[in-house]
């Protein structure tokens, strides 16, 4: 089991991932920025053997990917058997769709995920849930992710956990990172920063306001494998640029 190692959310770079050609270019400038974890998401049409292949050239490990929801219910076998291909047992949903909001939609994707968790596990394979921050929502006197984390039993739910999106909910991501101990192999790293007119924005890890001292001291502790740098928007700067700031950051911190 990988521990402490820093991967590239490829979401970052989508629209630098759109066509064969595009993809072996990211692929390679990832690598040289130091990255040998990757997380598939948001890719153009591109046969899976060939994403392998070009990950493999250029010494990247598939550790995850971003899966849509309806693929998971509808295509299971194809979505296994392309995670085979990847040799990767960290499928993960980015979202669900908005229909699943509130208590009975939480009811309803627990009872779904169920049967899809247990054909995962037999092929070696988990599930991860990629919150936002209207998971933060309170139904009464719970969140969806008190819902989620509670509901749905750990053996066949894990969790990738968003700290930006954890702080944009108005909830405290090192303490989620903490309770979510032992059912997080992966976690997404990015950071907040506030313009003067007091807007969040998001941010390389290191550039803006997280506490990552208290947020890396409870994954450590939580058993997490790939610390995944996603950054939704980069605005003026470079991705790749982004990219390489919070990987130079996250190496200052102590990860590998």
């Amino acid at each position: 089991m990988a521990q402490n190692v820093v991967g590239a959310q490829l979401y970052t770079v989508r629209q630098f991932t759109q066509t064969r050609d595009d993809i072996a270019k990211t692929l390679k400038k990832v690598a040289d920025i130091g990255y040998r974890v990757i997380q598939i998401s948001a890719f153009g049409s591109i046969d899976p053997q060939e994403a392998a292949r070009l990950a493999e050239d250029n010494g990247l490990t598939i550790a995850a990917t971003h899966v849509a929801w309806d693929r998971f219910l509808n295509d299971l076998d194809t979505v296994i058997e392309e995670h085979l291909v990847y040799k990767c047992v960290h499928p993960a949903i980015g979202s669900l769709p908005g229909e699943y909001r509130g208590a009975d939609g939480v009811k309803r994707f627990v009872d779904e995920l169920g049967p899809i968790a247990e054909k995962l596990a037999q092929a070696g394979m988990d599930f991860s849930y990629h919150n936002h921050s209207h998971e933060f929502v309170r139904y009464g006197d719970k969140t969806m992710m008190d819902m989620l984390y509670e509901w749905a039993d750990p053996s066949l739910l894990k969790f990738e956990l968003d700290v930006y999106w954890v702080q944009h909910g108005g909830a405290d991501p090192a303490l989620w990172v903490r309770k979510c101990a032992g059912r997080e192999p992966l976690l997404h790293l990015k950071d907040m920063r506030i313009t003067p007119q007091r807007e969040q924005r998001y941010a390389e890890v290191g550039e803006g306001n997280l506490n990552w001292e208290a947020i890396l001291a409870a994954a450590r502790e939580g058993g997490v494998e790939w610390y995944l740098v996603e950054q939704d928007q980069c605005y003026d700067r470079d991705p790749f640029e982004s990219l390489a700031i919070s990987y130079r950051n996250l190496r200052a911190m102590g990860l590998t």
